[in-house]
């Protein structure tokens, strides 16, 4: 649909969006429009770009590589823009909603910090808004992906679900009462970096002995090349299958060798899960969610994590057998989360979109009714003669 690119040399306040996205998030998705958004989940590594319809179904997706965090701000909006204006080019798009790996202030406009990005206080909402001329929303990944899971995936029906994204590191969600909690400031739910082992491993937050350094990709892989570095016996298949070069040794790659039955890994997986369940028994401490949705990058590997995370919960939860348990689930809508969640609260902003260019037609409508009535007025008056 071409006419994307007409709209946006026209005047900016029709793509200007509405500040207030609301409070009443549970309610408003029940009544937002159904019509098609645009999510865009932007990671360490990749660009993902979808037009999602009213019940979460994915009509087409794009992806590309993400551009290098050496790069300016513009070139990663530069590949935002293309994406979509490539989809509208075939689909009906009434908003566009972001989900960015990085903190998101609380007005849910401006990127406070992205680490894989160049984004340090970026105004990206209008920045994006202004060259698309559609309401575009900007939120975190992790609270786009908790809310696509809530709405049509794992945590459908719960009212307190925290979401936990395992991948390169950790990233988590809130949500209560079908509101996402972002927090005052807009940065809740930085699970990944409470500390569980003062003086532990050094995290690149600049912190020691942060949950993702004991659960999380990044994790998994630093034990194994350790192991393989100091060449134990215990990880000469792995040694083998990266013909010694410890470098080439990969999450993917250890996932395989787990699913194979190489003992290695598989206790590495064992070791990643106890830690995990040993985070969220804190957070069950703190929060007292009724359900817990592990998700993110780590997903495929989901089963061999999942029953270590559950024992390790058990043992570790405050009040253990005097209380009921949090239900642990895996997440169900895979890497495409992110995306579907932020096309869905997209559609909120459409909603309100759409309600203000109404007001504004309904204006403009009452204007010209009015002054074809003074012009009717004057033409069926007749002239009267000037006096002689």
């Amino acid at each position: 649909m071409s006419t994307y690119r007409d709209l946006a040399h026209r005047s900016t306040a029709r793509a200007t969006v509405l500040r207030t996205v609301g409070t009443r998030e549970r309610r408003s998705h029940l009544s937002a429009p159904r019509v098609p958004t645009v999510g865009i989940d932007i990671g360490g590594t990749k660009v993902m770009a979808g037009v999602v319809d009213a019940d979460g179904q994915i009509l087409e997706h794009l992806r590309t590589e993400t551009p290098d965090k050496s790069k300016s701000p513009k070139v990663v909006e530069d590949t935002i823009v293309e994406l979509v204006l490539d989809l509208s080019d075939r689909h009906d798009v009434h908003a566009v909603g972001i989900g960015a790996a990085g903190w998101v202030d609380a007005e849910r406009s401006r990127v406070l910090f992205a680490p894989h990005l160049a984004w340090r206080d970026e105004p990206l909402r209008d920045a994006l808004a202004s060259r698309l001329a559609v309401p575009v929303m900007v939120d975190n990944d992790a609270n786009t992906a908790a809310w696509a899971e809530w709405r049509f995936g794992a945590g459908r029906g719960e009212d307190h679900l925290v979401m936990i994204t395992l991948g390169t590191g950790i990233g988590g969600a809130i949500l209560e009462d079908g509101r996402v909690k972002r927090g005052k400031y807009g940065v809740a739910g930085e699970f990944g970096h409470m500390q569980v082992v003062p003086g532990g491993h050094r995290c690149p937050c600049g912190n020691r002995g942060c949950w993702e350094q004991y659960s999380s990709g990044n994790a998994l892989v630093r034990e194994a090349r350790e192991l393989a570095a100091a060449d134990s016996p215990v990880a000469y298949n792995i040694i083998e299958r990266v013909k010694g070069n410890v470098h080439e040794i990969t999450g993917p790659l250890i996932t395989e060798l787990a699913r194979e039955g190489d003992a290695m890994c598989v206790e590495l997986f064992q070791d990643i899960g106890q830690w995990l369940g040993v985070g969220i028994a804190n957070l069950a401490a703190a929060l007292d969610p009724s359900c817990f949705v592990v998700g993110g990058g780590v997903s495929p590997a989901h089963d061999l994590l999942i029953g270590p995370a559950r024992d390790a919960f058990r043992r570790q939860l405050t009040g253990r057998g005097y209380r009921p348990e949090a239900r642990i689930a895996k997440a169900q809508l895979g890497p495409e989360a992110g995306m579907v969640g932020a096309a869905d609260l997209a559609r909120l902003v459409a909603r309100r979109f759409r309600r203000a260019n109404r007001r504004r037609v309904e204006r403009h409508e009452r204007y010209e009714r009015y002054a074809q009535a003074i012009r009717n007025t004057r033409t069926s008056t007749p002239e009267q003669e000037p006096p002689s």
